[in-house]
């Protein structure tokens, strides 16, 4: 019961931030935008490894390397 809790919440921090970006309302190259998706797709792909969901766990490892990638080049423009 708790991991499915803390899967909801991963899951809704990736719904935000697109949510947020198609809106208008997030920039895919603002901090709150990557964070979001970094913490959401870490959340995600450790409840998925869990479980043995294999294919989920790539998909959610790999989107967590791209927004880490993109936390990286943000702090180097700063």
């Amino acid at each position: 019961m708790v991991e499915q809790m803390i899967s909801l919440l991963g899951a809704a921090m990736i719904l935000v931030a697109y949510a947020g970006q198609q809106l208008k309302k997030l920039q895919p190259d603002k901090l709150l935008y990557i964070i979001l998706n970094l913490i959401g797709a870490i959340i995600l792909a450790v409840v998925a490894y869990r479980v043995r969901q294999t294919g989920l766990t790539l998909v959610e490892v790999s989107w967590a390397a791209i927004s880490a990638f993109a936390l990286i080049r943000y702090f180097q423009k700063k």
